[in-house]
């Protein structure tokens, strides 16, 4: 099923767009084939364990994954996956 991203300013130099469609059931297959279009996006986004990138945020129709399933989170026709970078400051 076509699933959409939404691609965050310091990642669009990679995709060149705000937005892009891939296919995916999960997060996990959803970040797989942003790979496949988009080589080398998915060591941004996933770390050397194959957990989400602790400096990254994703959510799936407004739902944090990391309280849900993380990267086995299920998407459903036409969800929209936000990849939101973590903010730091004081």
């Amino acid at each position: 099923m076509t699933v959409l991203i939404n691609i965050p300013t310091p990642l669009r130099a990679i995709t060149k767009d705000r937005t892009v469609e891939v296919e995916g059931n999960t997060l996990s297959e959803c970040i797989n084939n942003l790979d496949e279009k988009f080589n080398g996006i998915k060591k941004r986004l996933i770390n050397d364990d194959g957990e989400i990138n602790k400096f990254l945020n994703f959510y799936i129709n407004g739902e944090d994954v990391r309280h849900s399933k993380g990267l086995e989170t299920e998407t459903k026709p036409s969800s929209s996956i936000d990849i939101v970078p973590a903010m730091a400051g004081g």
